[in-house]
């Protein structure tokens, strides 16, 4: 695709925006909706990832000219039968934080009696363009949840995600391992092919 190389991620989470840029490594001009005054945030009504990154793609590239990038990504978590899952940014309710919904997640988990569980981060990564969807891509990196928090970087559930092969969560990761084995990074290389 020969674009100008300009890049909107449909998002506000600077966190990810910075994920995104990285793995991208200089390549593309990226930016996100804190570059669009106003905009309204369409509720994600869909029932899989997929379905929820092409609603955030569609309606941001009606507000953009160039190229859209929307991600929507979550947590499963086995013992809580694949919840958060697609709630997992508002699995405490909707104005939650990351910091609420890790609270949820470890309520959850003593609840059900769960010290570790099989986990999974998946990722769907939708690229639009006019109101168009162009592409979608997947990712998804397999682990276990642990019953504490551990680490002080990352964003989200990196704080609790071991991914396998790795006695350290996401959140003691440095980042440069994180963007290699992560669910994004494995959306991203796909992403980053198709580009």
């Amino acid at each position: 695709m020969s674009e100008v190389n300009k890049l909107l991620v449909a998002t506000k989470n600077a966190h990810k925006t910075e994920e995104i840029r990285a793995m991208l490594g200089g390549r593309w001009e990226v930016s996100d909706l804190t570059v669009i005054p106003d905009y309204a945030t369409p509720l994600e009504t869909g029932l899989t990832f997929q379905d929820n990154a092409a609603i955030k793609a569609l309606e941001a590239s009606r507000c953009f000219e160039g190229l859209v990038l929307a991600d929507d990504s979550g947590l499963e978590v086995d013992a809580l039968g694949g919840a958060p899952g697609v709630y997992s940014a508002r699995f405490a309710g909707p104005r939650a934080t990351d910091a609420d919904n890790r609270k949820k997640l470890l309520e959850e988990m003593q609840w059900f009696g769960a010290k570790t569980s099989l986990a999974r981060f998946q990722c769907v990564l939708v690229v639009a363009k006019g109101g168009k969807v162009l592409a979608a891509f997947d990712g998804s990196v397999e682990g276990k949840v642990i019953n504490q928090e551990r680490g002080a970087d990352g964003f989200g559930y990196d704080s609790m995600f071991i991914p396998n092969g790795y006695q350290q969560t996401f959140a003691e990761l440095s980042a440069e391992v994180k963007n290699q084995l992560s669910h994004r990074s494995k959306a991203m290389a796909k992403l980053i092919a198709y580009l």
